[in-house]
């Protein structure tokens, strides 16, 4: 993986990208594992994929709160 770049220092965004980082990883296994016949594995690759999206979504919504409340204070 890499490094996120986020433009600042925020740990929730950071976060967010960390997720969709795992969230590529796991899509790629899933991808990997229906090619070679490994359905359950795929099935299991595909959960967390989509596990970790949810998790980036959920990150990416508080950011935006967050930049909201610090522009109407």
């Amino acid at each position: 993986m890499t490094e996120p770049q986020t433009g600042s220092r925020s740990p929730i965004l950071a976060q967010a990208a960390r997720e969709l980082e795992a969230a590529e990883h796991d899509a790629r296994v899933a991808c990997d594992c229906v090619a070679l016949g490994a359905i359950d594995r795929a099935h299991t690759s595909a959960l967390t994929a989509r596990a970790a999206a949810d998790a980036a979504v959920t990150a990416l919504q508080a950011a935006l709160h967050a930049a909201s409340e610090a522009a109407g204070s």
